[in-house]
């Protein structure tokens, strides 16, 4: 039997659109809608302003503010030492941890023969608990 021309095989018609590469299109896409955000964003800040208070000053701490424990030592610091002092040394001390197996290049292990590593740790260990309890008390 021959096929009619009716019934011949005929290519398939893609009926799916036509996939869109992701970079270029979804990136751009992001971008628009973070840029709605942001207008949405500007147009609130223009319309409720923040309402004029006190200047914030970052180096003086409100009386009624005290931070968690473990930075209750800096705290205290701060309160008794000049604001550059004690925003400074901490830093300082932060170095020195980081550069301290290169300073102290002494093998033993005997804490006996370590005297000035154990007593620098004994001395600061003994500050920051004083000046924590002292914190907290205050």
């Amino acid at each position: 039997m021959t096929e009619t021309p009716e019934l011949q095989a005929q290519p398939e018609q893609e009926d799916e659109e036509e996939l869109l590469p992701f970079f270029p299109h979804y990136l751009l896409d992001e971008i628009i809608a973070w840029y709605v955000m942001l207008g949405g964003l500007v147009i609130l800040a223009s319309l409720f302003p923040v309402g004029l208070e006190e200047k914030a000053d970052p180096l003086r701490t409100p009386p009624h503010i005290k931070p968690e424990w473990y930075f209750l030592f800096l705290y205290q610091a701060l309160k008794l030492v000049p604001r550059t002092v004690g925003i400074l040394l901490p830093m300082v001390g932060v170095l020195i941890l980081f550069f301290l197996p290169f300073i102290d290049r002494n093998p033993e292990v005997d804490p006996r023969k370590r005297v000035l590593a154990i007593s620098l740790a004994l001395i600061v260990l003994a500050a920051v608990i004083g000046l924590t309890v002292w914190g907290a008390l205050s």
